[in-house]
């Protein structure tokens, strides 16, 4: 088994912590603060020493408000130097931009977007070794993280704009995803299902597994979103994985947004989520 060192141990990066320990990894993690399994970024003799004790190395870190990578800022040259066995950066499928409702595979130019700054953090981490693994990935759903638990709150709000899509993608498999490119060649995949869908029928399916009334259909007007969620909906894309099927060998266990939310009712039906 390996030594793996995650920087930035949120939402995804726990799963997949809790994944490889279950697996008998040794697994380290970076946090603003250091707690019980995690260090400090901001201890540069913690981190540069289990930089040196790694043979995989994630980040899930995204860039900073002034729109610099902090991991590529002050332990890229580490990172860089080190002796690894595999590299590997959670990107995200905003470096896209809008186009229209249109599929995108990994040829597709990036930049053009809200997301300059992760693209050029996506540009970053592919320059800065021969062995990194960009994962790009669209909006990540799961156990305590899904649209189950915001309709269930009060807090989805379903916006009708006819002929906008999204791609998602569950937590387990993006797990999966990095587990797989291990093994596989280096480069950048997306990590999305098999089936891009109208965010408003996502939560009326959402809600029916919960047998509650969907939330009502809302103009942007009405919704009265924040920013960043207004950007959410200025882009429409199909995300196109086809690439680490090939390449990496993976499937998705849940192909599409109802086999997923099945998945996550059990857990809350049996207590786990």
């Amino acid at each position: 088994m390996g030594n793996m060192l995650i920087f930035g141990l949120g939402y995804t990066a726990k799963h997949l912590a809790d994944r490889l320990r279950a697996e008998g990894w040794q697994v380290t993690g970076t946090r603003r603060e250091a707690v019980e399994g995690a260090i400090a970024f901001d201890d540069p003799a913690a981190v540069l020493a289990a930089i040196g004790e790694a043979t995989h190395i994630l980040s899930s870190v995204p860039p900073a408000r002034d729109d610099s990578d902090p991991v590529l800022d002050h332990y890229g040259a580490a990172i860089k130097a080190a002796s690894l066995q595999w590299t590997g950066y959670l990107s995200s499928t905003g470096v896209y931009g809008d186009v229209g409702g249109a599929w995108v595979d990994e040829s597709a130019p990036i930049g053009s977007g809200r997301r300059k700054a992760r693209s050029d953090a996506d540009l970053g981490w592919q320059s800065l070794r021969g062995d990194v693994h960009v994962l790009r990935l669209p909006g990540i759903y799961g156990p305590g993280r899904n649209p189950i638990t915001r309709v269930r709150e009060g807090k989805a709000k379903r916006i009708d704009l006819p002929g906008q899509v999204f791609s998602r993608i569950h937590v387990d498999d993006i797990v999966a995803a990095v587990i797989a490119s291990f093994e596989g060649p280096a480069g950048v995949y997306n990590i999305a299902d098999d089936l891009p869908a109208p965010q408003h029928e996502v939560l009326a399916h959402a809600a029916r597994l919960i047998g509650v009334e969907p939330p009502p259909l809302l103009s942007l007007e009405e919704a009265d979103l924040s920013p960043s969620a207004l950007g959410f909906y200025e882009e429409n894309r199909r995300v196109a994985n086809g690439k680490a099927k090939r390449l990496l060998g993976w499937q998705p266990q849940y192909p599409d947004y109802k086999s997923g939310m099945a998945a996550i009712l059990a857990g809350i039906l049996n207590g786990d989520s």
